[in-house]
């Protein structure tokens, strides 16, 4: 069985996972009845194309190197298909395989092409992209002062790859601001793609910022390590997929297949009805069926959608955040003659309900967008405790304080403390501010609105379930 790969929705500088090689023979020919099978109009095409190389190299106004120019045809073919078919030359291609070892020299972003520039797909957690700020959405317009324009996506990643220690400066158009220049220094990228922690004592938190071979061991360390932190006051997990642009579809399958112990998990067509694949999960889930709340934004694609459907499709987490990418094709890395690959898209995937996401990406159940958090100042007012003449509760015991100021009772303020702020034990002090984009996840020390909302969601339903079973 041939091991199909869902391809990142991007070229990637920091990580590219490890494909099934499938070999190009002779035998894979076009279906008989298939677009091409009129073998003479493909013959004459075929001349055509020699001719027009012929006349290149006789004519062009100064010498050209026959081998780009094929592999230039090549990349031409493969791109007009669609945004993620594309060939590999031998060095590209084992440029590839050194980076699936784990560790290598690059910045750690994800990248596309859009327009002639570069976009910014999402940087990686903790290397030189994510620590310089870059965001999202960011545009390079140039490296090293020179523009991106008329470069493919390759040769462009190319440029940004280089030795450990070296610098670039990359020339960023941010939306509503002006342009700006950051200069990075390539680092050694060992990626980590899981991280986790426990919030607030109960709930657990567990980021995948890709799907790698190691995923999903990453997770099922994550859950061991939270079970013993959190113990019996463990209410939950948040598992946050923002900016993951995908991996492996075999880890997502597995991942999924943790917390779900029965049903489809994913379906794959190819051009055949019936070379069709499923994969179902097996008994066990690890959550103990605690509740999940899956973090998602636009970030979020292909493997990252695949485990997002079907946690939604099953009823088995509840997904939080803002609308994914929607990318649902599947690719395969085909090794051809000369010691070459093509990554070539092979095929549709479903998610367990049979909806494709193809262009429509996977809708949060509950929609929360990244927002700025901040205490509002309360107005002064009283209550019924201040008010003269007002009956005293029945199950209070007898105290000789005296009654408290409104204020003070409700906000007693320390010195050098803000209007409004709140410094009463046990009381929570207003949320710092949350800058940068509004789709990217707050970095470290500023509070995380849409993770918030998704504890507070956890803690809302054990609390219910608990009131329930009492």
């Amino acid at each position: 069985m041939t091991r199909l790969r869902f391809a990142s929705i991007a070229t990637t500088l920091a990580f590219l996972a490890v494909p099934a090689i499938v070999p190009v023979s002779a035998q894979d020919k076009p279906d008989a009845k298939g677009p091409g099978a009129d073998k003479s109009e493909l013959y004459q095409q075929l001349n055509l194309f020699g001719d027009v190389l012929d006349r290149i190299r006789r004519d062009y106004v100064e010498p050209v190197d026959e081998k780009s120019l094929i592999e230039n045809a090549i990349n031409g073919m493969l791109a007009s298909l669609d945004p993620h078919s594309s060939y590999m030359n031998p060095k590209n291609y084992k440029d590839m395989q050194v980076q699936t070892r784990g560790e290598f020299g690059g910045l750690g972003i994800e990248v596309t092409m859009e327009n002639g520039v570069i976009k910014v797909v999402s940087p990686i957690d903790d290397t030189p992209a994510s620590k310089a700020g870059l965001q999202p959405g960011d545009l390079i317009f140039a490296l090293d002062g020179e523009p991106v324009q008329g470069l493919t996506l390759q040769e462009a990643v190319d440029k940004m790859r280089g030795k450990i220690g070296s610098a670039i400066k990359i020339s960023v158009k941010r939306a509503n601001k002006d342009p700006f220049d950051v200069s990075l220094t390539r680092e050694n990228i060992k990626v980590k793609s899981t991280r986790y922690h426990v919030e607030g004592g109960d709930v657990g938190y567990i980021r995948v910022t890709s799907f790698t071979e190691q995923s999903t061991s990453g997770v099922l360390d994550a859950v061991d390590h939270i079970k013993k932190e959190a113990g019996n006051k463990l209410k939950g997990y948040v598992l946050d997929l923002r900016n993951n642009p995908g991996g492996l579809l075999d880890q997502a399958i597995s991942m999924v297949d943790a917390f779900v112990d029965k049903g489809e998990i994913v379906s794959v067509k190819a051009r055949k009805p019936e070379d069709v694949q499923r994969w179902n999960a097996k008994p066990g889930d690890v959550a103990n069926g605690l509740p999940i709340v899956v973090l998602v934004n636009g970030g979020s694609a292909s493997a990252s959608e695949i485990v997002a459907g079907a946690l939604q499709d099953h009823h088995r987490g509840i997904i939080l955040g803002t609308r994914t990418f929607g990318k649902g094709s599947v690719q395969t890395i085909m090794q051809v003659t000369g010691g070459g690959a093509i990554r070539l898209t092979t095929a549709l995937y479903f998610t367990p309900s049979g909806r494709s996401i193809q262009k429509e990406g996977i809708k949060p159940d509950i929609e929360v967008q990244q927002a700025k958090v901040e205490a509002i100042e309360s107005r002064p007012g009283f209550r019924e405790e201040n008010l003269r003449r007002s009956i005293a509760n029945p199950t209070d015991k007898p105290t000789d304080k005296k009654a408290t100021p409104p204020d003070a009772k409700a906000n007693p303020a320390k010195p050098g403390a803000k209007p409004g702020e709140s410094t009463a034990p046990g009381t929570a002090t207003p949320p710092a501010e949350a800058t940068g984009d509004p789709n990217e996840p707050p970095k470290e020390g500023v509070q995380d609105y849409q993770l918030l909302r998704a504890v507070d969601l956890i803690r809302g339903i054990s609390l219910y379930a608990s009131n329930r079973s009492n």
